[in-house]
Formats: C-alpha cells, sequence, structure tokens
C-alpha cells in the first residue's frame, strides 16, 4: 500500500527542472538508510520538509522516484536509475570542490610575479620583504623581464601579477598605479653636459645619440613618450643594452649618456660617479603600475602585494 494517488503522481508532459543538489543527496539517502525519516534526521531536516522536498524532484523530473509505505521508502525502478544518476553527479561535485580546495590552498601559499627590470631591482625587494614578515609559509617567484613582455606573463597564467614602469599596455588589462618614479640624464663627471649652467632643451636630448635600454622597456617607452609630447623624434640609440645595470655601467665608463630611472643612479649621483643633467620643457616623470587580467578580481597575496607597493609609495 502507498500513500500516493494518480492525482499526487508527477505528469510526463511537464517540462523537466534541474533538480537542487540537496534533493540529490537526499534521495542517494533514502536508498541507502531505505527511509525517508532517517534520510531526513541524517540531512538534519523535519520529515515534512523531507517529503516536501522529494515530491518536488519528482515533479521536476516527470517521475515516481520512491514508493512511501508503513514499512519504509522504496525506490522505484525509475528511481533506481535517477539515484545511480544522482551519485555520479555528486561524485564529480565532491572531486569539483576537493580541486577547487587544493587550487585555493595553493594560491594562498604560492605568488608568482612578474616585473619590469627596474622595479624588480629596486623596489620590490622590499616590498617582498615586507609581505613576507606577514606571510612567512609564502613562496614567491619573480620573473623579470621588460615592461612590454610583463602583461603577456600575467595574461598566460604565468605570473598572478605584474608590475610594469612603461606609459602603455601591450593589451588591455585591469591596472592600478603603486607608485611614482621620475627618468634622469646621466653623464659621467667627464662630460661636456656636466659642466653645463643652462638645462638641456627637449631638442637637444632627442639629437643626441644615448646609451639606451631596449624597445620595449618600460624607461625606453616614458623617454620616447616623453620626448613626442615635446614636439620632438624619438631618442636615438648609441648602444642598446638590455638591463639597467649594463646602461649605467656603459655610462659610468664615459660611453655617452644615457636616461634612466632615479632609483638606479641616486647613489652614483650622491657619491660621484655619474653627473644629473636638467631638462627643460620635458616630463619624465612616470606611474609605476600593477597589472593583471582584465575583469577579474585581485585577491589573496597578489592583492596583499599590491597593497604593500602602495603604502611603502606613502612612506
Amino acid at each position: 500500500m502507498t500513500d500516493s494517488s494518480a492525482s499526487d503522481r508527477p505528469s510526463a508532459h511537464l517540462p523537466l527542472r534541474t533538480p537542487d543538489l540537496e534533493s540529490l543527496r537526499l534521495l542517494v539517502l533514502v536508498a541507502d538508510l531505505g527511509s525517508l525519516g532517517r534520510a531526513a534526521e541524517r540531512l538534519r531536516i523535519s520529515q515534512p520538509s523531507a517529503s516536501r522536498r522529494l515530491s518536488t524532484l519528482e515533479r521536476g523530473l516527470g517521475l515516481v522516484l520512491v514508493d512511501r509505505t508503513r514499512r519504509g521508502s522504496r525506490l522505484t525502478l525509475a528511481g533506481q536509475v535517477v539515484t545511480g544518476h544522482a551519485r555520479s553527479v555528486l561524485a564529480e561535485l565532491d572531486d569539483l570542490l576537493t580541486g577547487a580546495g587544493k587550487l585555493r590552498d595553493r594560491r594562498e601559499s604560492e605568488l608568482r610575479v612578474a616585473a619590469s627590470l627596474t622595479i624588480a631591482e629596486y623596489l620590490l625587494p622590499t616590498w617582498i620583504s615586507e609581505l613576507r614578515s606577514r606571510r612567512p609559509e609564502l613562496y614567491i617567484g619573480l620573473q623579470v623581464t621588460n615592461s612590454e613582455h610583463v602583461p603577456e606573463l600575467v595574461e598566460a597564467g604565468e605570473a598572478d601579477i605584474g608590475f610594469i614602469e612603461g606609459p602603455r599596455l601591450s593589451r588591455v588589462m585591469s591596472t592600478r598605479q603603486v607608485a611614482e618614479d621620475r627618468l634622469v640624464v646621466v653623464v659621467d663627471p667627464g662630460h661636456p653636459w656636466a659642466r653645463r649652467r643652462e638645462p638641456l632643451s627637449a631638442r637637444e636630448l632627442s639629437r643626441t645619440p644615448l646609451v639606451l635600454r631596449e624597445s620595449g622597456s618600460g624607461t625606453r617607452q616614458t623617454l620616447d613618450r616623453a620626448l613626442h609630447l615635446a614636439g620632438c623624434d624619438r631618442a636615438r640609440p648609441l648602444v642598446e643594452l638590455g638591463s639597467t645595470a649594463a646602461v649605467r655601467g656603459a655610462v659610468i665608463a664615459g660611453t655617452g649618456p644615457s636616461v634612466l630611472s632615479e632609483l638606479a643612479v641616486r647613489g652614483d649621483i650622491v657619491e660621484g660617479r655619474l653627473t644629473g643633467v636638467d631638462v627643460a620643457g620635458v616630463d619624465l616623470t612616470r606611474d609605476l603600475r600593477a597589472v593583471w587580467p582584465s575583469g577579474r578580481r585581485l585577491v589573496g597575496p597578489a592583492a596583499e602585494l599590491v597593497t604593500v607597493a602602495r603604502r611603502e609609495a606613502t612612506v
């Protein structure tokens, strides 16, 4: 004897509705325990609530899944088939949650950073040290390249966060200013510019061959943009070198003038190895920015590193 009448049975003509996961869990428990009441207890819900949930599941699928008798609850043939599918769905969900948990744990224990050379050499060590003081267990990996390639690494998933110094991005990305920097024209103390009393003009700077970073570097982009805005041609390379340290060494050796980050040459100017030269009519300031994939929310250690960088810039 069952307690369901023909009018209570689901109609096969109604459109199917996607069952909710808790209803599938209830069905599996009914199959395992042989009792709707015990299944309700296991889920910590009332038996009337469990009965309504099971009825909703049956109506949504257009099938009778359980025969409820005085002796307990027994799956129909259709119920047995649906329960098999439900077990697979719930197992897949468990795998999904386990995998997501592992990914979240990795995100919280590992940070992959890509940064331009100037930022990597002169700012990131302090930022990383501060972050590590808060998270001593955190592993941080750093890839150093020029500003043009940083967004590529971030977008490809090879870095969680990137830092660039150039005025333009090679692709659409989310970005946030973390600090400000200024480029400085520098020469060795024996260069004629070291004895100038009046500032260089933008035109003089653009027409003089310089020791430069390679195309694609943030320093080169900033210089070319500043000269363009001043109505001049791009910088003329005397020598192109792939790192700030190499350019700085070439200028100290007397190869020729250059334009470098103040961060890189401040100590050399103070100690007399290099001489800074004023320039009129050219804005050589630039923003240093964090970048990450567009539309993605910045979370975890990556968000914390950006916060550290912004706070250090105001100290």
